[in-house]
């Protein structure tokens, strides 16, 4: 019997060690390794092979011949667009997220939809809980097949015998292989399992998603380097307080890694949005100070949604600052712009912003707008309802141009405004381009009495 072989991984990177290190050499993160007991049988063993293989030659780079990867069109068309246009053959996705946000309910109800041979792999429900789960989805497909099983050797045995079309795998951090003498979820048996299955979904072309689980700071457990190994990495986000879910892209090999997709969680499964700037609007009332409509761009995708603050005298001592879905490092800074180039005393305030929906969204594109709704709670003063922006705030209280302008002023029109604010920077905007008036301004003082007089 083989001697058991202990060794230090750190969970950030990954990076390897034969003894403790109080900091990795790799990722320079501090108090990152773990001591795992690792047992191979025969070193390196692959437990996925495929008959014909050989070995790669080099070849030159101007000689190759250029061609377009073959991609599945799924009926899930906010999926198709974070995905890139469709599924690449022979992809491995990794999608992440909370506890009960949603990750099992969007892939089983994507294999329900599907008319393909589907393998469906669980290694937290059972094979009832899935059937009661499909039940509520309410979509019978006798093409989904279900396996429950944690035993990476058992399930690629079976798939030598009989391959899907698409492979899905609930969830990564389940599965262990037995040429690996540690637990399941630890990160010498993520880097495994990973490793063969995407060996398996490379040699076969079936395309792999797999769900995998995060830890407190919002990061996918596991080594780092899972998310170098894999194609697509996707983030399942959302607030549990609200119905809406947002898909975004954080690595794409094979389009946009700026895209989002907007779901609606519903007692049937999740509903796509089609355009979420008529939702997140909906509900705004007229004649409020402190509300305005900004429009944003997640990737190539326009979004009006409502910015609200709230500004009010702080009575219990240190001022208060507090922001929902806006960097709140971005909000300070904001509020010393308006303090030190505009002269307004924002310092002894307290100063509150939320995003209505739910919605986190990182675009410099709703500066102008978040100013527009604290000047607005400031002065107690409405702004009109027929009116969005568009702006990013420098430092000098100038108002900077931002990307996408005429995507943003035909979502605009589209959803009936009359006028847009933007910055006079952007070039190419004429006012017969558009039925929408624009109201250019160069520096915030300008977007004040423009609104306030």
């Amino acid at each position: 019997m083989s001697k058991a072989l202990v060794k230090y991984f750190c969970k950030n990177c990954g990076h390897s060690a034969t003894k403790w290190l109080g900091k990795c050499p790799s990722c320079e993160e501090w108090n990152s390794f773990t001591e795992e007991v690792v047992q191979k049988s025969g070193g390196a063993k692959k437990l996925w092979s495929k008959s014909g293989h050989t070995k790669s030659e080099p070849v030159k780079i101007n000689e190759i011949i250029e061609g377009h990867e073959q991609r599945l069109e799924l009926p899930d068309n906010e999926l198709n667009r974070v995905l890139g246009g469709g599924l690449v053959s022979g992809s491995i996705t990794l999608i992440g997220g909370e506890p009960g946000i949603g990750k099992s309910t969007l892939l089983l109800q994507l294999a329900l939809n599907l008319q393909k041979k589907v393998l469906y792999i669980s290694g937290e429900e059972s094979e009832s809980q899935l059937k009661m789960r499909a039940e509520r989805i309410g979509i019978n497909n006798s093409n989904c097949y279900v396996m429950c099983e944690t035993s990476l050797d058992n399930l690629l045995q079976y798939l030598q015998k009989d391959i899907p079309e698409i492979l899905i795998v609930d969830s990564v951090q389940t599965l262990s292989s037995e040429a690996i003498d540690s637990p399941p979820g630890s990160i010498s048996q993520i880097k495994e399992c990973t490793a063969e299955l995407l060996r398996f979904a490379k040699s076969t072309n079936v395309p792999v998603f797999l769900i995998g689980h995060i830890n407190k700071d919002g990061n996918i457990a596991g080594p780092k380097v899972l998310e170098h190994m894999v194609d697509t990495v996707l983030q399942f986000e959302g607030d549990r307080h609200y119905n809406y879910r947002i898909l975004r892209t954080l690595k794409n090999r094979f389009g946009s890694a700026s895209e989002i997709g907007i779901y609606e969680m519903k007692g049937t499964g999740l509903r796509e949005i089609e355009n979420p700037s008529e939702i997140l609007i909906s509900e705004r009332e007229d004649h409020l100070s402190g509300s305005s409509i900004s429009c944003a761009v997640e990737g190539i995708r326009p979004i009006l949604l409502e910015t609200q603050a709230l500004v009010s005298t702080a009575v219990y001592g240190t001022p208060q600052r507090t922001s929902n879905g806006f960097d709140l490092r971005r909000l300070s800074m904001l509020l010393a712009v308006l303090e030190k180039r505009c002269g307004f005393q924002l310092g002894i305030k307290d100063v509150f912003i939320n995003i209505a929906g739910g919605m986190k969204l990182e675009d410099p594109g709703l500066d102008l707008g978040i100013v527009a709704s604290i000047l607005s709670s400031y002065q107690n003063i409405s702004i009109n309802k027929d009116i969005a922006f568009a702006g990013e705030i420098g430092l000098s209280g100038e108002v900077r141009a931002v990307s996408r302008i005429e995507q943003r002023i035909s979502e605009a029109e589209k959803l009936g405004f009359k006028e847009i604010m933007i910055s006079k920077y952007n070039k190419g905007i004429e006012q017969h381009q558009s039925k929408i008036q624009l109201v250019k301004v160069g520096k915030v003082e300008e977007a004040f009495e423009w609104l306030f007089g």
